[in-house]
């Protein structure tokens, strides 16, 4: 079986052939070929891009895969409540001036859900904080939670009710906190 590296430059899929690995399953077939491409140098694995701020490849792979939406705690809250009947609108700006996004956006009611990270928004209850490069992450945590802090303080001047939702917290319950703030918002109550 030929075994190639395969990788995507400037949206062209790119690849060289690394060698002949004939092993008897697909798992063993890819350490050879992995095996195979370092040994011929094709592979840097200790090196990092020199803007990366990460400690190691594998904290810098982990990174790279955190998502910034679709977040399994957000479908879960966004399939309950629009399973309840809901309506909203997904990862917008409330204030197109602001540069924050909600999660979710109720626009008549002017409800702005948001459904924060436990490490990334330094929750009281499960945050831990880093052992490696621990005063850069320190930092990156406090600044997220100022940052929430004024986007939930610059919405509010602006007329919205905004909702922050813990990742750990069970989805009938944050599914419930959302449905009263809507139904204070369109009783007239701003929260």
């Amino acid at each position: 079986m030929r075994a190639y590296l395969r990788w995507s430059d400037r949206g062209r899929t790119r690849e060289r052939y690394i060698g002949e690995v004939d092993a008897e399953s697909r798992r063993e077939n890819l350490r050879l070929a992995w095996e195979a491409a370092r040994a011929a140098g094709m592979v840097e694995e200790g090196r990092l891009p020199a803007d990366s701020w990460a400690s190691s490849r594998a904290s810098r792979s982990v990174m790279r895969g955190n998502r910034g939406r679709d977040t399994r705690p957000e479908l879960l809250l966004r399939s309950r409540l629009h399973g309840m009947g809901f309506r909203y609108r997904v990862a917008k700006r409330p204030v197109p001036e602001i540069r924050r996004t909600a999660d979710l956006v109720f626009t008549r009611a002017r409800v702005a859900v948001f459904v924060d990270g436990c490490f990334w928004h330094g929750c009281p209850e499960h945050y831990r904080p880093a052992r490696r490069n621990s005063e850069f992450w320190n930092d990156k945590i406090d600044r997220n939670k100022e940052r929430d802090g004024e986007t939930d303080e610059a919405l509010r001047a602006r007329g919205w009710t905004v909702v922050r939702v813990w990742e750990h917290e069970e989805v009938s319950e944050a599914a419930e906190k959302v449905i009263e703030l809507l139904r204070r918002a369109s009783d007239g109550e701003r929260g």
